[in-house]
């Protein structure tokens, strides 16, 4: 098992072309750093750290983020409201990391919808979009968080309250600073996309990397629990279940997924 291998500050600010990019030791989130730092943000600005004391996950669950073993950061970035929907920007993010970790030679992951990332059926990835809006503002504020399991051991992560792996579980070794550099101006690129074309760009490449794709599934919305059959997503980013021969769409960072 490896040790942990730290970021290397001069090289990530190098690649990356300019000083937006906040490295800390600790931090108690991420995400919560630069949403208490919106006054000052500039568009594709970062925050990363080599560990968390209170790194949050979706639905409010906690992101264990034990020192310099895996990824966590979080990005800034600011969209038109026409051009968002929740759904597909949760899923336009999801299809880059994967996108990325294939370029360094990792296989088989898959997406959850609408944006954890699944390797051999359990978690590796997840990413937490948080959105700030203002009155009279078109403008919407943008919070990506993206964390992603490296080299985390069983004891690190026994507070996990589901199935989970880490890269190096698979013999997997990626240098965290060429990761983090690779993922940072992959996803910019992809937002600036995002921002022109939407969504539909990213549509036809969510049938390959759908961890569920035609499997009888429940899923939580609204507090209800409904069984069907996941047939996909629509051009928005939508869950489609086919319920009784009959196919409805669900949106929602509050609907979730089970598998029967």
């Amino acid at each position: 098992m490896k040790i942990a291998q730290y970021l290397k500050k001069e090289k990530i600010r190098y690649f990356l072309s300019n000083d937006r990019v906040l490295i800390l030791s600790t931090i108690d989130s991420t995400n919560q750093y630069l949403l208490e730092n919106l006054s000052v943000l500039q568009i594709g600005d970062v925050c990363l750290a080599e560990h968390q004391t209170n790194g949050r996950g979706r639905q409010g669950n906690q992101w264990i983020s034990p020192f310099g073993k895996n990824i966590y950061f979080s990005l800034y970035w600011s969209l038109n409201k026409k051009n968002v929907t929740s759904t597909g920007l949760s899923i336009m993010v999801s299809i880059i990391v994967v996108d990325v970790l294939q370029h360094f030679g990792v296989r088989g992951v898959k997406i959850k919808w609408p944006n954890d990332l699944y390797l051999n059926n359990r978690k590796l990835a997840g990413i937490l979009i948080e959105k700030i809006t203002r009155p009279g503002n078109n403008n919407i504020h943008i919070i990506i968080g993206i964390g992603i399991n490296m080299m985390m051991n069983s004891i690190e992560g026994k507070m996990i309250n589901q199935k989970w792996i880490a890269l190096q579980d698979i013999g997997i070794f990626i240098d965290r600073t060429l990761l983090v550099i690779k993922l940072i101006s992959t996803l910019r690129q992809a937002l600036k996309r995002f921002e022109s074309d939407g969504f539909y760009p990213f549509f036809s490449l969510w049938k390959n990397l759908d961890n569920y794709y035609y499997q009888t599934i429940k899923i939580i919305h609204s507090k209800q629990i409904i069984t069907g059959i996941n047939c996909g997503i629509n051009n928005q980013g939508a869950l489609l279940l086919n319920i009784n021969g009959k196919i409805y769409p669900y949106w929602g960072e509050k609907t979730s997924i089970r598998i029967l």
